[in-house]
């Protein structure tokens, strides 16, 4: 038994059983994968995938118990490297993060100015995407951090942690008629063209609730994952604007005014996550807390062991 057998099984479960794409990702070819997974199978002495013909299509019962345990096995080997470099050089190292571009744009680079400060020989991967993929990231390995506001809590997977509160923020032109309104309502905003996120980003999911709740249509006509992106097309005249509010504080142009909204929509909550088991090197600790003061080292190991003995 070697680790790449076990990796060939991993990757075949994650990649739909298409062994091109698992012969791409471990590097190899798909002939040598297909004997790396019967020669585990023909050691073990059990069919580990269900077969029609030559391609794999499924797991078999044994296989569905048996893929876990490999699971575990490949997350040690990497916390063994992790305690390894740990311990050889506490100072040194890349800690990936993967984030949405709201998080990168606006709320991260001051704690990475901070962290490099403190860690100047780490190097930092930033990574930005969909909740979902972030998610996918940590689980896999490829991400030590994942920070998202939806969806990160959802994964079994995943251990996360709420970091702050944030609201959302109507975004009009100057001279707008908005801005004579003394206090907004759904129905004001319901009455014109709306710009705002694509859904499953930055808290669009309490934006479509709160008109949903209220009985009212929207007229959504541009969608973008990027803040500056619809701050752009609202100076353009193509409607109002429903934006994070971190992405006004520092941006105040292209003649735009602001008009507040936590009355409108439920406030959002940045969460934080790593992948369960995982062992995080010291300055990955740092960062967590750096990003989150709130959280100490102590809650976040808890947090860590309470997860693996559920």
């Amino acid at each position: 038994m070697n680790f790449q057998q076990l990796r060939s099984i991993r990757e075949a479960s994650r990649r739909g059983f298409n062994l091109t794409e698992v012969a791409n990702v471990l590097f190899t070819s798909q002939p040598g994968v297909s004997r790396q997974i019967r020669e585990l199978e023909e050691e073990l002495g059990v069919d580990i995938f269900e077969r029609n013909g030559k391609r794999l299509t499924g797991l078999t019962e044994p296989g569905k118990g048996i893929l876990p345990i490999i699971e575990r096995l490949l997350l040690e080997a990497e916390n063994l490297h992790q305690a390894g470099s740990e311990y050889s050089d506490q100072t040194k190292g890349t800690l990936a993060i993967a984030t949405t571009h709201t998080q990168a744009r606006y709320v991260l680079p001051k704690v990475v100015q901070q962290f490099r400060q403190a860690f100047p020989e780490v190097r930092i991967a930033l990574q930005q995407s969909s909740p979902e993929h972030i998610a996918e990231w940590v689980m896999s390995g490829k991400a030590d951090i994942g920070i998202a506001t939806e969806g990160l809590s959802q994964f079994k997977d995943l251990v996360s942690f709420p970091c702050y509160e944030w609201n959302h923020v109507i975004v009009v032109p100057e001279g707008h008629p908005l801005l004579r309104k003394e206090m907004l309502t759904l129905e004001d905003l319901a009455n014109y063209p709306l710009i705002t996120y694509d859904v499953g980003f930055t808290g669009r999911g309490h934006i479509d609730a709160a008109f949903v709740d209220a009985g009212l249509r929207t007229d959504i006509v541009l969608t973008a994952m990027d803040s500056d992106v619809i701050q752009q097309y609202v100076a353009l005249g193509l409607g109002v604007g429903i934006v994070a509010s971190m992405a006004i504080e520092t941006n105040r142009t292209n003649g735009l005014r602001t008009i507040a909204a936590d009355h409108l929509f439920t406030p959002n909550v940045t969460r934080l996550a790593v992948r369960r088991g995982a062992y995080l090197r010291t300055y990955t600790y740092d960062f967590i807390r750096q990003f989150a003061p709130a959280l100490s080292k102590e809650d976040i190991r808890k947090a860590i062991a309470d997860a693996d003995n559920n």
